[in-house]
């Protein structure tokens, strides 16, 4: 059946998420910090140290997910997560409880597939106070071909200078396994069998551990390792990581922050037309 573009402008249920002190933990080691120096980013890995515990940024994005329309599906052996942006309001707390609305902004046709645009809307459950703005894009192979309009444009373009930082991570052959303990329990990063039915050699990595661990180096070169700082980031997922790769981040600093893109051990980009910005 061909993706239903009648969706479009329609929102899901309310969804209640909230967290706990471990859950922003477990996020924080899922996306590599504390990584081959274990004394490293104890703000953001430990509880009771001698510095209070911080959030990672990008941990909204899997601490605030909402639902999508009832009766919009997706056939998830041929879904790929293709961008992904957020906007905070502040800085996100140890331990807290939000509803979020979720809508579809555009289905758009790229030809190959149709590429699902949704907006979510994130508030503080008690108070009713902005939280967060996340934004999302999903590539659904083969949906495409529909006659629909190819979406907006992008007016990003690679800075014609060295970049002013590169931040290189190490990822484990187990990441995927660690990361999906955040929530995302897609069995193409774990399972052979699925990866090979949706045509994969294996499972690969999250893109959103990708775009985590990519968080974590635009917040200490960017933000100065202040949360408080980071305002807002998007990207968009260009090419799949292979479990175990290596990361390089090359960020170009701007006025108001930065705009970066993410590399694998290959030398391919990994995350495009990446943006920044400090609050």
């Amino acid at each position: 059946m061909a993706i239903d573009v009648s969706y479009v402008g329609r929102t899901g249920t309310p969804s209640d998420r909230s967290w706990e002190s471990k859950d922003a933990l477990l996020y924080a080691i899922a996306v590599g910090a504390g990584h081959g120096d274990p004394s490293r980013e104890l703000e953001f890995t430990t509880e009771n140290s001698q510095m209070p515990q911080r959030v990672l940024p990008s941990f909204i994005c899997v601490a605030a997910g909402g639902r999508l329309p009832d009766g919009f599906s997706i056939d998830m052996t041929r879904m790929l997560h293709a961008e992904m942006g957020f906007e905070l309001h502040g800085e996100l707390p140890t331990a807290g409880e939000v509803t979020s609305v979720t809508g579809i902004e555009g289905i758009w046709d790229k030809g190959s597939g149709a590429l699902v645009s949704t907006s979510t809307e994130v508030v503080d459950r008690e108070t009713g106070a902005p939280v967060a703005r996340l934004g999302s894009g999903l590539f659904v192979r083969g949906e495409g071909g529909f006659g629909g309009d190819r979406g907006p444009k992008d007016g990003w373009t690679l800075p014609d200078r060295a970049p002013d930082s590169t931040v290189e991570y190490e990822t484990l052959p187990e990441q995927a396994l660690l990361y999906r303990l955040t929530g995302d329990r897609n069995p193409l990063h774990s399972d052979p069998v699925f990866a090979r039915r949706a045509g994969f050699d294996a499972p690969i990595l999250h893109g959103m551990c990708t775009y985590g661990f990519t968080g974590r180096a635009l917040l200490h070169e960017v933000a100065k390792s202040d949360p408080g700082s980071f305002g807002s980031m998007y990207a968009r997922f260009s090419k799949t990581v292979p479990l175990g790769a290596r990361l390089t981040v090359q960020i170009w600093r701007t006025d108001d922050g930065a705009v970066f893109r993410t590399l694998d051990g290959a030398g391919d980009v990994v995350l495009d037309r990446g943006r920044m910005g400090l609050r």
